[in-house]
């Protein structure tokens, strides 16, 4: 059972595009008690960045540093992140960074079911706010999540799929890359796709991102 009366549900279909579809998003999340994830939260992790970006990152959930300052992907996942999207020739205000899930996790552990449940409605909203031209979905959950998949990480990268008709590339998540540095070409492959396919500007350098 949910832990907070619903408020007046916002429809995706209705919302208004950019910075006032997430604001309005924002407020109807509110001070969130939808899951028991509330309870040791510092702060809730809605997003940030280019409310009108074209492309959008999706994680998995926010971690310890994130939950301390209430923003996504600022740890050492979130340095990794930032030299992705400086691959693709964005800075990281030019792009707009969120998460499935809001808040943290206690010790980043994976996230349950009912959090997903609570959560992802949230994200499908800011997605149709915002209408980018892409969708990296980094890691696991964020992939099956939006693609109502349980096919594994490992075979859904390397190749574009549709959400809701954007252009979705799933790949690894960074924190997945700290433990495991040999898949970083894996990763500035399904990059590259992204560029190719929407003309982004590139890399400053041939090498980066490797």
């Amino acid at each position: 059972p949910s832990l907070q009366p619903p408020t007046a549900n916002l429809h995706p279909g209705s919302l208004p595009s950019g910075s006032a579809g997430l604001a309005a998003i924002r407020e109807e999340l509110g001070d969130c008690r939808r899951c028991k994830l509330h309870a040791s939260r510092s702060h809730l992790v809605f997003g940030s960045g280019n409310p009108d970006a074209g492309l959008v990152f999706v994680g998995e959930a926010p971690g310890s540093e994130e939950d301390r300052q209430g923003l996504p992907f600022v740890g050492k996942a979130g340095q990794l992140l930032t030299g992705i999207i400086e691959a693709v020739g964005f800075r990281r205000e030019e792009v707009y960074i969120c998460n499935v899930i809001k808040c943290r996790p206690p010790e980043n552990r994976n996230p349950e079911g009912e959090e997903i449940a609570s959560c992802e409605p949230f994200l499908r909203k800011q997605l149709a706010a915002i209408r980018p031209k892409v969708i990296c979905a980094l890691g696991a959950f964020p992939a099956q999540t939006l693609l109502q998949t349980r096919e594994k990480i490992s075979s859904l990268r390397g190749r574009f799929h549709l959400y809701q008709g954007i252009p979705l590339m799933p790949t690894y998540h960074p924190a997945y890359l700290l433990r495991n540095p040999q898949d970083k070409r894996l990763v500035w492959e399904d990059i590259q796709q992204i560029i190719q396919r929407f003309g982004f500007r590139g890399p400053k350098s041939a090498r980066r991102g490797r």
